[in-house]
Order: C-alpha cells, then sequence, then structure tokens
C-alpha cells in the first residue's frame, strides 16, 4: 500500500496563555506573556523565581471520562490536550472507538510533581508512609494511558521520555503510524509541569532568567520554567477530506539524530545535520521554508548555537525565526508540541508567530535575522519547520505544509 498523506485536523493546547486551540492562538498573535512568581512549590532561596504555570486549570471542566483525583498532574494536561483536540477534530470517542486510534506523547520529568511529593514524605516518614494514591500516579507510563483512557483508544499508546524534543519525536512517531497504514488516527503531543526538580536543575545550570524568556537578545538570561499539555491529531488525508475536516496543515517529514557531543550544550553540526534530515524526508529544499519555530530557549548557548546551524544550511538567505518560548516558558517535553500547534495555525490562519519581549537583537548572531518580535506578522507561510532539541543532544525537526 502507498503512504498516506497525514494531516492535522485538531489541536488541544492547555498553556499559560491560554487553555484551548483558538485562546492559545489569541494570546500567541499578540505577544502575550504567560509567566509570573512561582506557586506550584516553595521557591524561597531561589534567585529566579519565574516560571509559566497553567493557573486557570480546572481538570473537571475538561475531562469526561478519567477522575483527575487519580491521575498525576502532568497526565491531566495530556488527557485534558487530547480531549480538546478530538473536540476541536469534532471527532467524539464512538468515532474513535471505531478505528484504529492512539496516542503518543512526550515528556521530560514525567509526573515530577507526585514524586516529589513522595520524596518529601519518604524523608520526613519514612517508606511505609508513602501515600499509595501518589504512588499510583508517579509512573510516566501514565501520561500516554490518560490520553487513551479519556478518549477510549485501543491502539498504540507510549510516552516518549526524550526530554525538550520529545512532542516532536511523539508526531514523527505517529506520523510514521498513520502514513503507513498501522493507524487510522493518532495523537501527538507532550505534557510536564512545573515542579522544583527542574527548577532546582536549570538553576544550578545558570540558565534560568530572573524576569522573562527572551530569546535572540542581546540581553537574554536564560529560560523560564513552563508546563502544559500540547495535542494534535493526526489522520489520512483521504479520510480527512471526506468527513470535511478542517485542515490545519499536513505533516511532510521529519529528521531525528542523537550529536551526542554534550550532555547538555547543543552541537551546530549536530542540528544542521537532523534540519537536512527534516528537508530530505519532507521532499523539501531550504528556498521551500518560509519560517522556523525555533527550540529558541534564551539561553546565550542555545540561540547562538541554534542560530549557526541554521545559518549552515539556509546560508545567506535566512527564513524569519521565532520561539514561543518567550510567551510560555520552556515547557518542556510539550516545548515542540507548542511550537507544532503555533505553525499550524500560522499556516491555517496566516500569521508568522512572534518572539516577544525582545528588545535588542543580539548582533553577534549575525545579519539578516529577522525574529519576528513584539506581535505576530501578517504572513502566508506554505511550508514551515519546527524545532526540538534536548539534553543528550537528542533533536527532532518536524516539517509542516499548508495543504492547498
Amino acid at each position: 500500500m502507498p503512504d498516506r498523506r497525514v494531516v492535522v485536523t485538531g489541536l488541544g493546547a492547555v498553556s499559560s496563555i491560554g487553555i484551548g486551540a483558538d485562546a492559545f492562538t489569541a494570546a500567541l498573535r499578540a505577544g502575550a506573556t504567560g509567566t509570573g512568581p512561582v506557586t506550584g512549590f516553595d521557591s524561597t532561596g531561589f534567585p529566579a523565581v519565574m516560571a509559566g504555570e497553567v493557573r486557570d486549570f480546572d481538570p473537571y471542566r475538561i475531562l469526561r471520562t478519567i477522575d483527575p483525583a487519580r491521575w498525576g498532574r502532568s497526565a491531566q494536561f495530556a488527557a485534558a490536550a487530547g480531549r480538546l483536540a478530538a473536540q476541536d477534530a469534532g471527532l467524539d470517542p464512538r468515532e474513535l472507538a471505531a478505528v484504529r486510534a492512539g496516542a503518543i506523547i512526550g515528556t521530560t520529568t514525567g509526573e515530577a510533581v507526585a514524586a516529589q511529593d513522595l520524596v518529601g514524605q519518604w524523608v520526613k516518614d519514612g517508606p511505609r508512609y508513602l501515600d499509595p494514591a501518589l504512588v499510583a500516579q508517579a509512573s510516566a507510563d501514565r501520561i500516554a494511558a490518560a490520553v487513551s483512557s479519556e478518549l477510549g483508544l485501543t491502539g498504540d499508546t507510549q510516552t516518549v521520555p526524550t526530554a525538550c524534543s520529545a512532542s516532536n519525536f511523539a508526531l514523527g512517531y505517529a506520523y510514521d503510524l498513520v502514513r503507513t497504514g498501522e493507524c487510522d488516527v493518532m495523537i501527538a503531543g507532550g505534557a510536564d509541569s512545573v515542579n522544583r526538580l527542574t527548577h532546582a536543575g536549570f538553576y544550578r545550570l545558570g540558565a534560568l532568567s530572573e524576569d522573562v524568556c527572551r530569546p535572540f537578545d542581546a540581553d537574554r538570561g536564560g529560560i523560564i520554567t513552563g508546563e502544559g499539555g500540547a495535542a494534535l491529531l493526526l489522520e489520512p488525508l483521504d479520510r480527512a477530506a471526506a468527513r470535511g475536516a478542517r485542515i490545519y496543515a499536513e505533516v511532510l517529514g521529519y529528521g531525528m539524530n542523537c550529536d551526542a557531543a554534550h550532555m547538555v550544550h547543543p552541537d551546530v553540526d549536530g542540528i544542521a545535520e537532523c534540519i537536512r534530515l527534516a528537508h530530505r524526508s519532507a521532499g523539501v529544499s531550504p528556498e521551500d521554508i518560509d519560517y522556523i519555530c525555533a527550540h529558541g530557549t534564551g539561553t546565550p548557548t542555545n540561540d547562538a548555537t541554534e542560530v549557526a546551524a541554521i545559518r549552515a544550511v539556509f546560508g545567506d538567505r535566512l527564513p524569519p525565526v521565532s520561539s514561543v518560548k518567550s510567551m510560555i516558558g520552556h515547557t518542556m517535553g510539550a516545548a515542540s508540541g507548542f511550537g507544532a500547534i503555533a505553525c499550524c495555525r500560522g499556516l491555517y490562519d496566516g500569521f508568522l508567530p512572534p518572539t516577544a519581549n525582545l528588545r535588542v537583537p543580539d548582533p553577534a548572531l549575525g545579519p539578516g535575522l529577522d525574529c519576528v518580535p513584539g506581535r505576530a506578522r501578517p504572513a502566508r507561510p506554505k511550508v514551515v519547520q519546527n524545532h526540538g532539541f534536548a539534553f543528550g543532544g537528542n533533536n527532532v525537526i518536524t516539517v509542516l505544509g499548508r495543504v492547498a
């Protein structure tokens, strides 16, 4: 059987700037910043106390099948985003149950909030007094399981732990399953929660900003930790067209590699090769790319390395490059999922997502770099690429296109 064309027909976002694809997109276009002082844990002693928390999230308002009290916060984010994506696609659980459908969800720290609470109980009272309910929530595999349990999906269900590139990994994997006919519908994305462990880790690396995240800025100071759930519903183009679905974008291909050069520093050559792999998979050339949704963490090293890798592939002709992390923070395993949602809406609605908080572009990044500062820009992109990079050199880049 020839490969099927795969499209995105549903988007689900649970983010610090909005819940639901429309609310997320409206805030994104305005360049809204969803970060503020941490409330999810005691930040006493941290010089950097900002995070992109989803403060108005009530899982009981979204979830219809699973009991939120039995699931961790990351699983709740994933299930809610999956439910919203299915609703956005115009599919209900009965329709999903009638086809081969599954969920691939990426994460960085899994259910770190539950694990963090369990460690506190262990230190205070010993292992005999661990809360069984928290123990049941702590396993990271439950993040993808929550999506399938909520929607009644019986196909391939996996949590992908490849950290900050995990959503793109999930999207590529889901694309392959639908493309080859192994599945008819897949939900792909990522979920993570703000927690003390992640915050402390990035603080010790010297990577936390003390105010806002400003990627590509001369005075950028680092990341802001963030949280949320991002989900995209994938199905074959012919099936989507037959049911009259709204088609946001086509998944054209992806590239994946591991440069294995350094545990935390990104590598120019590894990223450049991943871009080339993505282009070959998608059947496009650098001249075809109209926009790049960057990993764009706002750390001096990431931004310089990423731009250098882009230049190594694109030469002097750079497409616009922006980072949604400037608005929602670094949502870890959900990061490239939110980037994919931004790309889909940019293709469908006709705009380029912005880099918020950008004041003075860093001249060291070189000439001709257009970071779409401040607010979204009206445009009609046809082909875009979405970056996701992770510690250990795990790089995944997806390519999406507008369906004519």
